[in-house]
C-alpha cells in the first residue's frame, strides 16, 4: 500500500502591479532589442525529459524543475498527480496568464488581476480502442477569462483579440502541429 503525501507548496513571490508592469515593460524592450539585433534570437527550443514510474505515472524534468504526470486509479493509475490532458490545460491556462499580462502592458491597458478556467471533453472510447471514428484528444475546449480592471468590456475584448493571436500554447490547440516521433531500442 502506498501512502501518498500532500504536494509541497511552490510559494511565488508576491509582486505589487507597478513592479510587475516594470518587469513586464523590460522584458518585452529587452527581447525587441536582441530580435532586431539579431533575428533568429527569438528562437527557442524547449526540452523536457521524462521518465516512466510506478504504474503510469511519468517523472518530467525540465531545467532545474521535476514535475509528475499521472492517471487516477481508474485510468490504471495511481492519482498522484494531475494527468498529461488536465496538464495540458494547465499550460493552456499558465500561458494565457503570461499573453494577457504581456499584452495588456504592451497595449496599455489595465488588467488589475486574470483568472481562467479551462474545460476540455475527452471521449475515451478512441483510446481504449472501442471507437476509432472518434478523435482521440480533445473534441472541445472552453475557456473562462475572467478580468479584473477599471477597462471597458471593449478593451478587454481588444485584448483577447491580442491573445488569441499571439498566444503559443492557444496555437498548439488551435492549429496542426507537424511532430516528429522517432522510437528507438534503448
Amino acid at each position: 500500500m502506498t501512502t501518498l503525501t500532500a504536494a509541497p507548496t511552490i510559494a511565488i513571490p508576491e509582486i505589487a502591479a507597478a513592479a510587475r508592469a516594470d518587469r513586464l515593460t523590460e522584458a518585452g524592450a529587452a527581447w525587441s532589442e536582441r530580435i532586431d539585433a539579431r533575428r533568429d534570437s527569438s528562437k527557442l527550443t524547449y526540452r523536457v525529459t521524462g521518465s516512466g514510474e510506478g504504474a503510469v505515472a511519468t517523472r518530467l524534468r525540465s531545467g532545474r524543475h521535476e514535475f509528475v504526470i499521472d492517471e487516477p486509479a481508474p485510468l490504471a493509475g495511481d492519482d498522484v498527480a494531475p494527468s498529461p490532458v488536465e496538464l495540458a490545460l494547465g499550460a493552456l491556462i499558465g500561458c494565457q496568464v503570461v499573453v494577457y499580462r504581456l499584452y495588456a502592458q504592451a497595449l496599455g491597458i489595465q488588467l488589475d488581476d486574470i483568472d481562467v478556467t479551462a474545460e476540455g471533453d475527452i471521449d475515451a472510447a478512441r483510446l481504449l480502442g472501442k471507437d476509432d471514428t472518434v478523435r482521440p484528444g480533445f473534441s472541445a475546449i472552453r475557456l473562462r477569462i475572467e478580468l479584473t480592471g477599471p477597462e471597458t468590456q471593449e478593451r478587454y475584448e481588444q485584448l483577447r483579440d491580442a491573445v488569441d493571436v499571439n498566444c503559443p500554447v492557444y496555437d498548439l490547440f488551435a492549429n496542426p502541429t507537424p511532430i516528429a516521433v522517432e522510437v528507438a531500442k534503448a
